[in-house]
This record gives structure tokens, sequence and C-alpha cells, in this order.
């Protein structure tokens, strides 16, 4: 038996309502856990400090330490939600479950701009300026090399393939300019680039922007998700079932770019969110699209709000780079991911 739309419309709201509850719990648990810990009865009063103060008052040790580290925390969410809903996006556009963001090497583009941003020792805002820069210079350039290979049709799994070469081919050139500016940095320049590369969010701010970024891709992708699931069941014959593939193939690549420059200016390379997450996801939750899309941004954000509570709290007062423990996690449980693939 097919499951009716009323079913499917029904799941989708129980398992966003499930892992919308599961991202309160990190938020909290991050506002909570640091060096100080803040009971959960105080943290409810430096809610209140901060969203409804009294006037003259001087904020509480608990306002002041919710401010930052909520701060930090919805940084990370937003971060590894994009990351996660730009994996799904790739995957689907390159109809290959081992994609992620950083496949076209748009990350290693944002990667070339940051790192030119610090070596030159310019100021914070400079250096994401430089990284957004980067991610959005090398996927336009990656879409006039293979803007062709954007078509319908038949040749749509030899376009992939061409499109994706093309984005390992500027990948490696990328690299070989991050390795020469690694080489020839100072030693005084050298830990705070190594951190970027790795994935760090200690010095990220809030930012309006990214969050307009996720908002408009949600929606869009919620949007095309119907197409997206028709595209890849019937992936020969989309065309003849009303789908604009190559519309939609477009649309899915410069979304999913724009993701991807967006988190990576936010928090540098965290590596293994936009894999892992999305494959959980299918396993959890099936490959629907108009499930996985809600539930991979919900528990991307999530996951990444808890390693970097993990990262900024397992070594205090010295943090970790948040990239270590998504990569420290994210390797065993894809292992067993593919382990129960194979299966």
């Amino acid at each position: 038996m097919h499951p009716t739309p009323t079913s499917l419309r029904s799941r989708a709201v129980a398992v966003t309502g499930a892992l919308a509850l599961f991202v309160v719990a990190s938020l909290l648990f991050a506002g909570m856990t640091g060096s100080i810990h803040i009971p959960l009865p105080d943290l409810v009063g430096a809610l209140r400090e901060l969203y409804a103060p009294v006037e003259g008052a001087t904020p509480s040790l608990a306002a002041t330490l919710l401010e930052l580290r909520g701060s930090r925390a919805l940084t990370a969410f937003v971060t590894g939600a994009a990351l996660s809903l730009s994996g799904v996006m790739m995957q689907a556009l390159l109809r290959n479950p081992l994609a992620d963001p950083y496949v076209l090497g748009i990350s290693a583009g944002a990667a070339v701009g940051a790192l030119f941003a610090l070596l030159l020792m310019c100021a914070a805002w400079m250096v994401d300026a430089a990284a957004f820069a980067g991610a959005v210079s090398i996927a336009m350039l990656l879409y006039l090399l293979a803007r062709r290979d954007m078509r319908s049709g038949a040749a749509a799994e030899g376009g992939t393939a061409l499109l994706l070469l093309t984005g390992v081919i500027l990948s490696a050139a990328c690299t070989a300019l991050i390795t020469l500016m690694l080489s020839i940095a100072p030693e005084s320049r050298l830990r705070s680039m190594v951190f970027w590369l790795i994935g760090d969010l200690s010095g990220a701010s809030f930012r309006a922007m990214p969050w307009v970024v996720l908002a408009g891709s949600v929606i869009f992708a919620l949007r095309s998700a119907r197409a997206i699931n028709v595209m890849a069941l019937h992936a020969e014959s989309a065309v003849t079932l009303g789908i604009n593939v190559g519309l939609l193939r477009k649309g899915l690549f410069f979304v999913s770019a724009l993701l991807t420059a967006s988190a990576v200016t936010n928090g540098g390379s965290v590596g293994f969110v936009g894999l892992i997450v999305p494959h959980a996801c299918r396993f959890a939750f099936g490959a629907d699209h108009r499930v996985l899309i809600p539930a991979a941004t919900l528990l991307g954000g999530g996951y990444l709000v808890l390693a970097d509570t993990l990262a900024r709290t397992v070594t205090a007062p010295q943090q970790l780079p948040v990239g270590v423990i998504t990569a420290l996690i994210g390797t065993p449980v894809f292992l067993y991911q593919l382990h129960r693939l194979r299966k």
C-alpha cells in the first residue's frame, strides 16, 4: 500500500516537531553548559533579563554568560542547518549519496579568500567578506565551465560526472594555493589559519544574513521537494513527467552553493555535517524530500550546536575547533552507515 497524502503530512509534522524539540533542548544545553554552569531555573531568569530587562538594572553573571553562549549557539545552528540542507541538495543534484557541500570546491574557494585575508592581517569582517567572495567566485567559475552540463535529457548522468570532475579540478587548484599560503605564513598567523581550515566558531558572532539565506533556501527546497523526488526516481523520463530538469538542477546548484558559502563564511570548513546528517535522516525517515529537507535542516543545526558545546567545554578553558569534534564523531558514524548500506 502506498502512503496517503494525509499520512505523509502527519509523518512530516511528527518528525519536524520531534526534531524541533531536539533543537530547543540542544540550545538550552549549550546555554547551561560551560566552565561556569548555569542551572535551569537561573537560565529562565537570565532569559527574562535579556528579553525583558528592567531599566537601570545591572545584568547578572548568568545573563551575561547566556548572551555570549546563546549568540554562539545560534551561529552554530544556522551553520549546521545550512551545511546539512546543502548536502541534501548537492546529493540530489549529483544523484550521489556520497556527495557533500564541499565536493565541488566551493569551500576551497572560500578558504583561499579567508586565508589570504588572514595572511594580510585584515579585520574580521574583511576575512568573512573575502571568504564569501572566494566561494561565490568559484561557484560562478564552475557554472561558466559546466553550464552546458546543467541540461536535462539522456545526457544528465554524463553531465553530472563532468560537473563533478570540473569541481574536483578547481578544488585541487585552490588546495595548491592554500598550501602555498600556509607554507609562507609567519608562525604568528599560522594558528588562526589552521583553525579556520578545520572549522572554528570561537570568534563567530550573530549575523542576520545567514538566517535570511537559510530561510530562503528552505522555502525553495520545500517548494521543489516533489520535483526532486521525481528527478531522483525517474531521472531519464522526468521531462516527460512535467519536470523542468534543467531549471531544477540550476536552482539546486546555485542555492546549495549559496548555503555553502554562507556556512563556510560563518564557521570555516566544518566537515562531515553535510555528509552524515542527510544519510542519517534517510536511514531514519526515508528518502522522501518532503520529510528529508526539514528533518536534515533541524538535525544538522542541533548536531552542530552540541558539537560546538563539546568543543568549548571538553578541554576548558582551552577551546577546540568544532571541526575536530564533527570529524571524530562523523568518521565512525559514517563507517557504520556504509556498513548498513552494504547490508
